[in-house]
């Protein structure tokens, strides 16, 4: 700690590295990722070889359920209120009626109140949420609260990766 005093250098937690990976859009596997998403769901299709004539998985990639159109995308959200922090499992739904059943559309994979941005972050996986970027969506929460929230690109921060670099 003193070596790297003169140039500001201070102890984090593991809690900073969540909220650091998070703006830049970064995933964790178990929490962006289940048994149902594809590299291509969370926006990674580009690292899947498409020269290769075979390899371990394609066979599962190429079935018509992980090819179908409306899947569950990666995409970031932002809530309308900028404090407000949706909790982690939160449901996405088409439309919010006075009890449910209400048709779930997505969740919430990881949400935090982010320094950098100035306010909350949130990752989801939502039904074609791609093609929905700029949409508000609803999620009734505990309590007849409803949180409503803009869909826009999962990377909130450094999009270019141009402080990668620095």
């Amino acid at each position: 700690m003193d070596a790297g005093d003169d140039a500001g250098i201070a102890p984090y937690g593991t809690e900073a590295l969540h909220i650091l990976r998070a703006e830049k859009g970064y995933i964790v596997v178990g929490d962006e990722t289940d048994g149902t998403t594809t590299p291509d769901d969370v926006g990674l299709g580009g690292m899947v070889s498409k020269k290769k004539a075979d390899f371990i998985g394609k066979r599962s990639l190429e079935q018509s359920e992980l090819k179908r159109e409306g899947r569950k995308q990666l995409v970031g959200l932002l809530t309308e209120e900028p404090s407000e922090v949706l909790p982690d499992g939160a449901h996405a739904v088409a439309a919010v009626h006075d009890k449910p059943p209400m048709k779930t559309i997505g969740h919430v994979t990881s949400s935090y109140l982010s320094p950098t941005i100035g306010r909350s972050i949130a990752m989801a996986l939502i039904e074609n949420g791609r093609a929905r970027i700029g949409e508000s969506i609803s999620f009734p929460l505990e309590g007849c609260k409803v949180v409503k929230a803009q869909i826009v690109d999962h990377v909130f921060y450094d999009k270019d990766g141009g402080r990668i670099h620095a």
